[in-house]
């Protein structure tokens, strides 16, 4: 008896796949646009620095925030619903934030952008789960879907610079509208509607625990990356994982949970937002390093070091194609995910290599190294998540792949920007004379550059090339902790993906000969 072959997607699913593209796009490039932004609306609404932080944050916050929150109502309602209604409501914020007349009023229209991406991104992934049956194409879909997504991250800071240059700060935002406008005409059309069968009511204890679990986490690793380990910090994660585990007891307690928590013992599901997690601390956490080295060691403007930053994406770009065809050919994907983690410990590693004066080529090519590893990881790791539940829950996996994702990231720029950072003041120069500006000199580089701003020239270039010195010690430390983490990725990856499938080359060749099916409209 022959398999039971899934049906064969078309050109109106790979178009809408296209649509799809651009809410995702949008709400990773809403993480980075406002880096350029900032002095610009420093000068207009006049922030504390407080606000100026929150102004940041605030939209990350409630996006990982709702994240499990609104897979699960994307589930029960319809998944293209909650897109539609989060396309029109993230529209309708980001003109709030482009007209926003005080900080305070910024806050609140982020938060609201918050609410509006926590809609869109887990719908869009559960909506491609349910749009691509075939494996093959799924692994496709999926890693295309993980290119845009990482793309937005590095296209925000080039968009921010570009509108920047030629109209106001309200126009970072403002850009959001006409794409949002266009995915609301088109996915009607384009996109099919998918829903759980038999949903029951919505947890909303559940929800509520989740956000409440969630939230302080986060928000306590983003404390101990910018401050340290302070007590208020320790204390929120704490309560948050408390919340976490009333969570846990509230999906295991209710007869309509918004998590299957079966899903978690398959090896395919919990291993893979393992590896998903361990891939976004690395990716996340050393981005800050490479970005301040081109800027702040290599002299670069903001805008240049974003061009920059993009080179290695030529490279980038096609590794996930690479990795799912080769699991298409049979390969196992805990070999595949091992050696994607072990490229990035190799790329990591070679950044002992790059000194304060190394040339620019160095520092891209062994970026390209750690950077193609890590989106090997991610676009499978993706793929087995939503490939190992049902159609019906993608929408709640997507989420807890996307939640998993954040803290990934999060932590890592904890861990690694706490690493780095005290080796930075450990290593740094306070030359004789400057005593009283030492704890400016040993917070940032930038503070040591401001410090040598007011010096005479010889004093500043010591001052400086001391400072960038220790910078690339730091990036060092930073660089060892990540081989760390990827050499535990990679055994991992052995360990809890050992028991998922390979794919078999003769149902791969089945699906590859269906024929063509005719475009509906």
């Amino acid at each position: 008896m022959s398999p039971q072959i899934a049906p064969q997607a078309g050109r109106r699913e790979w178009i809408g796949l296209a649509v799809l593209l651009l809410p995702l796009l949008l709400v990773s490039m809403d993480v980075s646009v406002l880096y350029f932004a900032v002095p610009f609306i420093s000068l207009d609404l006049h922030p504390s620095a407080t606000q100026q932080l929150w102004i940041f944050d605030i939209y990350g916050f409630v996006l990982a925030g709702l994240l499990i929150t609104m897979g699960a109502l994307g589930d029960r309602i319809g998944r293209r619903k909650l897109l539609l209604i989060g396309a029109i409501a993230f529209a309708a914020t980001s003109t709030a934030a482009a007209y926003a007349h005080s900080a305070e009023a910024l806050i609140g229209a982020r938060a609201l952008l918050g609410i509006g991406g926590a809609t869109l991104m887990p719908s869009t992934l559960a909506l491609v789960r349910n749009m691509f049956q075939q494996e093959k194409q799924r692994a496709t879909a999926i890693a295309i879907w993980t290119a845009a997504l990482t793309s937005g991250v590095a296209l925000g800071p080039i968009l921010s610079g570009f509108l920047l240059e030629h109209f106001w700060w309200g126009s970072v935002f403002l850009i959001n509208v006409p794409f949002m406008v266009l995915l609301v005409v088109l996915a009607p059309a384009l996109v099919p509607e998918s829903r759980q069968t038999r949903s029951g009511r919505f947890d909303l204890l559940g929800s509520v625990l989740s956000l409440g679990a969630v939230l302080p986490v986060i928000w306590g690793v983003k404390e101990i990356a910018a401050h340290g380990a302070q007590p208020r910090a320790l204390a929120a994660i704490g309560a948050g994982l408390l919340l976490a585990a009333g969570f846990v007891w509230r999906q295991r307690a209710t007869a309509y949970p918004m998590l299957d928590l079966a899903l978690f013992r398959r090896p395919a599901f919990g291993g893979a937002i393992v590896v998903s997690v361990l891939a976004m601390f690395g990716l996340v956490g050393f981005a800050i390093f490479t970005t301040q080295f081109l800027q702040s060691v290599l002299d670069m403007s903001p805008l240049k070091a974003a061009l920059w930053s993009l080179a290695p994406s030529l490279v980038v770009g096609g590794a996930a194609p690479a990795a799912a065809a080769l699991a298409q050919r049979g390969v196992r994907k805990a070999y595949l995910v091992c050696a994607g983690f072990l490229l990035a410990l190799a790329g990591f590693a070679a950044f002992q290599l790059v000194q304060a004066d190394s040339p620019l080529w160095l520092l891209l090519v062994v970026a390209m190294f750690y950077s193609t590893g890590l989106v090997v990881v991610m676009s499978l790791g993706t793929e087995m998540i939503v490939g190992a539940v049902p159609a019906e829950q993608a929408g709640a996996a997507s989420a807890v792949s996307e939640t998993g994702t954040e803290f990934g990231g999060a932590l890592g720029m904890a861990l690694l920007g706490s690493l780095g950072t005290a080796v930075y003041r450990h290593e740094v120069p306070v030359p004789a004379g400057l005593e009283s500006a030492a704890g400016t000199i040993r917070e940032t580089l930038a503070g040591a550059a401001g410090v040598a701003h007011t010096l005479p020239g010889p004093a500043a270039a010591d001052l400086l090339r001391g400072a960038k010195v220790a910078f690339t010690a730091g990036m060092h430390a930073a660089a060892l902790g990540a081989v760390a983490v990827m050499a535990l990725g990679a055994v991992v990856a052995l360990i809890a993906l050992r028991r998922v499938p390979a794919v078999r080359p003769a149902a791969a060749a089945a699906e590859a000969e269906q024929p063509e099916p005719v475009p509906t409209a």
